[in-house]
């Protein structure tokens, strides 16, 4: 994957699209050749819908690297933790080239705590070093580090970059409680990966707010979906001379610094108020034995749409009912929970939210 990607950043080589299971491939799928400005093809996970083709320049990869780069204080040696076929993992091995410093690799594409702290270990004191997690990656690591020599070695990165999700504040309090030092991104595959940290926007990239919706602008984004002109140009609008990218996520600029709230697409209207559903599963993960819990929009004759919440552990529904309706209001209470053996998960390790819209359709759930 290093040397594709080389020879891919300096037009070299073809355009490489990375795929699961498989460390790399030219973009033989269709369409089957790309703009010679090409460097790397994504496809997203498709966690919100279905998965898109995400064409990213070379130019707009380096402007990514280079933005982190001086936001992180100079170069570094990098920990690859993350999957190479997800623009986070990629974005290491990009970073790691502009700097000319080796990664360092874990030895199975399955993420394990012991195999992390035994590659962290063999990096050495000479450079800095960094490495990008997702929040579950980070979860399981702090958890071990109530051993002191684990500590230790998280202890030992100069930066430990977050982001693919929401982390929780919760687990941003552990991981200062022991002395890490994180931070958490924003961005997606459409704009090189993160480009915003600890809600600065870094480099030359811009935030703005249009409608309650993120937009995001910069050199670090893509160029197109590949074979989607419609997408494109739904997604990408140039304002002013000026091109942006439309998140698709809803938040709001505080102090300067941006505060992401979630998805447009999962607000619901529930007896004719908006509700947010990803402020109703924070909410509820808040509560012992609910971290996993996600929540579903599912019909109801009388109010239109309302929550449901679908966990692995059993909760009493009065009582959850009170923690949401305190913070968010009666329209975003939850109507049922149901409780299932295992969330779905995507690749990415985000649930599968379109399995569970599935579940909750077929269980008739909270027609009231």
């Amino acid at each position: 994957m290093l040397a594709a990607l080389r020879a891919a950043l300096t037009a070299d080589g073809p355009a490489v699209f990375p795929r699961p299971g498989a460390a790399v491939t030219a973009t033989a799928a269709p369409p089957r050749h790309v703009h010679k400005r090409i460097a790397v093809v994504i496809e997203t996970s498709g966690s919100s819908g279905e998965p898109k083709r995400v064409a990213l320049s070379a130019d707009a990869l380096l402007a990514s690297a280079a933005a982190s780069e001086t936001a992180l204080g100079g170069p570094g040696r990098w920990l690859l933790a993350l999957p190479v076929h997800y623009i986070a993992g990629v974005n290491v091995l990009v970073r790691s080239i502009a700097a000319q410093t080796e990664p360092v690799l874990l030895p199975s594409a399955r993420f394990d705590p012991e195999a992390f702290f035994a590659a962290a270990a063999t990096m050495g004191a000479d450079s800095r070093r960094f490495t990008a997690l997702v929040p579950a990656q980070l979860a399981r690591l702090v958890d071990d580090a109530g051993d002191r020599a684990v500590a230790k070695v998280l202890r030992t990165f100069d930066r430990i970059l977050v982001g693919g999700q929401a982390t929780p504040p919760r687990l941003l309090e552990r991981c200062e409680e022991i002395g890490l030092r994180v931070t958490r991104t924003y961005g997606s595959s459409e704009t090189g990966g993160g480009c915003v940290y600890d809600g600065a926007p870094i480099g030359a990239a811009r935030v703005r707010i249009v409608d309650g919706q993120i937009e995001l602008s910069g050199p670090m984004l893509a160029e197109e979906y590949l074979g989607d002109p419609a997408r494109t140009a739904e997604a990408f609008v140039i304002v002013d001379g000026h091109r942006w990218y439309r998140t698709g996520d809803v938040g709001e600029i505080v102090d300067g610094l941006l505060r992401v709230s979630g998805r447009l697409d999962r607000v619901i209207i529930s007896g004719g108020i908006k509700v947010s559903l990803d402020a109703v599963e924070r909410v509820v993960r808040g509560m012992p034995g609910l971290a996993d819990a996600v929540a579903i929009p599912a019909a109801s004759a009388t109010w239109g749409q309302v929550p449901v919440i679908v966990s692995t552990a059993p909760v009493d529904l009065a009582a959850l009912r009170s923690v949401v309706v305190s913070s968010l209001g009666r329209a975003a209470a939850p109507r049922e929970v149901l409780v299932v053996a295992d969330i779905p998960l995507l690749p990415s390790g985000k649930a599968d939210r379109a399995a569970l819209r599935t579940l909750v359709a077929g269980e008739g759930a909270a027609d009231n």
